[in-house]
């Protein structure tokens, strides 16, 4: 890959990469305000955020992170899997965004539901509770692959002939 590519690549995926934990961040904050409002206001405009957060901002730039990122992997001497950092940020990247692109028509669920008054019963308050919580495991994943962006760590990957 030309010098001008590489560095064009490596600065969208770092620009995607850190628009999805900051995505993450505001909507922790937004499911803690919905977790814990006993206003029915703001549990009205909480849930729609979400939803609209993670659809248009969330989903977009993992997907955009996993896509740069696999372009640079395979477009220089790093490689896909010839690191072990490199494959273990990949694995992890990817199943964040397949477990996220699952987990959203939950969120629209959630949306739908107290757009049309419903704000309470043991199902409201499950999927409350399990937005967070998968916020956090995602947000638990950036760190983990922005540390294995930083330190690199591992080595690489020896194949051995046979």
């Amino acid at each position: 890959m030309a010098p001008r590519i590489r560095k064009l690549m490596l600065t969208a995926h770092i620009i995607f990469s850190v628009g999805w934990l900051g995505a993450v961040i505001a909507y922790i904050a937004l499911a803690i305000t919905g977790l814990t409002s006993q206003n029915s206001r703001m549990i009205k405009v909480v849930y729609p955020a979400l939803e609209l957060v993670g659809w248009y901002i969330i989903v977009p730039t993992s997907l955009a992170a996993l896509l740069t990122g696999l372009i640079q992997s395979l477009g220089t001497h790093w490689g896909l899997f010839r690191s072990y950092w490199i494959t273990v940020k990949f694995i992890l990247t990817f199943g964040a965004s397949i477990i996220l692109v699952k987990h959203m028509p939950v969120v629209s669920k959630m949306a739908n539901w107290v757009e049309g008054g419903k704000l309470s019963g043991p199902d409201f308050e499950m999927l409350r509770i399990q937005l967070l919580v998968h916020a956090v495991g995602g947000l638990f994943i950036l760190i983990i692959t922005t540390v294995l962006s930083v330190y690199k760590p591992w080595g690489r990957i020896i194949y051995k002939k046979g």
